[in-house]
């Protein structure tokens, strides 16, 4: 069975898709970027500030499902520029401290969606 999870504090999808599935006890959340919910407004050109606002989105969408990452296994970071992954590796490192961190990957990739610079999709377990 499974139940579609949907927070207020983190952008609604701009396509045919779920912030986020649980699945039993596993949370497949979508990946996120840098949109403001609230403003609809896009966070760019200062990659620091977009990551931080991407964890965030993921962190209300943990929390929704009852969950934080201390759950979370598996991520998955996608970047527009390469150049930007010890930035964005120093503000999403810091959402792990003082626990075991997940699997990920990183890549860069050619483009994302609204020309964002970063986004991040989870797996958690409970």
């Amino acid at each position: 069975m499974k139940k579609i999870i949907q927070s207020s504090s983190a952008p609604a999808p701009i396509g045919p898709y779920s912030q986020a599935v649980l699945a039993g006890n596993i949370l497949f959340v979508s990946g996120q970027i840098p949109l403001d919910p609230a403003t609809g407004q896009l966070v760019t050109n200062d990659i620091e500030k977009a990551t931080s606002l991407v964890m965030q989105h993921l962190e209300n969408i943990l929390r929704e499902a009852g969950m934080d990452f201390s759950h979370v296994v598996k991520t998955s970071i996608f970047l527009a520029d390469m150049n930007d992954f010890p930035r964005v590796n120093e503000i999403y490192g810091k959402f792990f401290e003082g626990m075991d961190p997940p699997a990920r990957e990183t890549v860069q990739v050619a483009r994302l969606p609204k020309d964002v610079q970063v986004e991040i999709s989870m797996i958690a377990v409970k």
